[in-house]
């Protein structure tokens, strides 16, 4: 059998370990094994363990220093914005109140998104963002999946905001999406999102008038932060 390649081992280990960080199995404050002891447990080279622990290290869940070994470091210190994080957290059962603190991060970028998109959107970006509303409304005939559908409309947005932050954050926000989403249209008791809300989004972008557009996202992100916190 082909043996896997260093670098997929490398992930691999980084993502067991985040896992097990995150799931509390190493406690905050306390050491992780050496890497010579996970280099055993894990059956992978010195230099993979090495990469994966400098790995950890950047994402802020670990430190690594001479005589001190390598520690857990306390939640504050987590990237946030790093989508392995993230993942790693979300898929650990998140809790309703980081669904809530993601949301406000939602109404703090997005309706500013649409503002600038319906300044500054080129022909095509507004085409992408139609073409995700369609797959929206083929969601709800069961010709496409609601959710990615969804996704693609929102991040459609924060690409067609001409700002190079924004767009940056697409992967972010589409990683904590697949599990805000679920749980809002879950509480809603709807497979998918209001299709009429998201049309109106578009119509205003493509009016050109920024306080609408930003409007009409803020009544639907206003909207998924009361189902959350209904249920806090």
């Amino acid at each position: 059998m082909k043996p896997y390649p260093r670098q997929n081992l490398t992930h691999q280990l980084t993502h067991d370990l985040g896992m097990a960080i995150v799931k509390g199995t190493y406690p905050i404050g306390q050491g992780l094994p050496s890497e010579a002891d996970l280099c055993l447990q894990h059956n992978v080279s010195r230099s993979s363990t090495r990469e994966a622990v400098k790995m950890l290290s950047a994402k802020g869940l670990i430190s690594s220093r001479p005589k001190q070994g390598i520690r857990v470091l306390p939640e504050s210190s987590w990237n946030m914005f790093d989508t392995d994080v993230l993942t790693w957290i979300l898929s650990n059962k998140p809790s309703l109140s980081l669904l809530k603190e993601f949301t406000q991060v939602r109404l703090a970028i997005e309706p500013q998104a649409a503002a600038l998109a319906s300044m500054n959107a080129s022909f095509e970006q507004l085409e992408a963002i139609d073409k995700a509303l369609i797959r929206m409304k083929e969601a709800e005939l069961g010709l496409d999946d609601p959710l990615e559908a969804d996704i693609a409309f929102h991040t459609s947005i924060l690409v067609a905001s001409g700002n190079r932050f924004f767009g940056q954050l697409t992967e972010f926000i589409s990683t904590a999406l697949r599990v805000s989403i679920r749980y809002t249209n879950n509480i809603k008791g709807v497979p998918g999102a209001d299709v009429k809300k998201h049309a109106e989004i578009i119509d205003t972008i493509k009016s050109r008038n920024p306080e609408k557009a930003r409007n009409a996202v803020t009544i639907i992100l206003d909207e998924a932060l009361e189902l959350i916190e209904s249920q806090l």
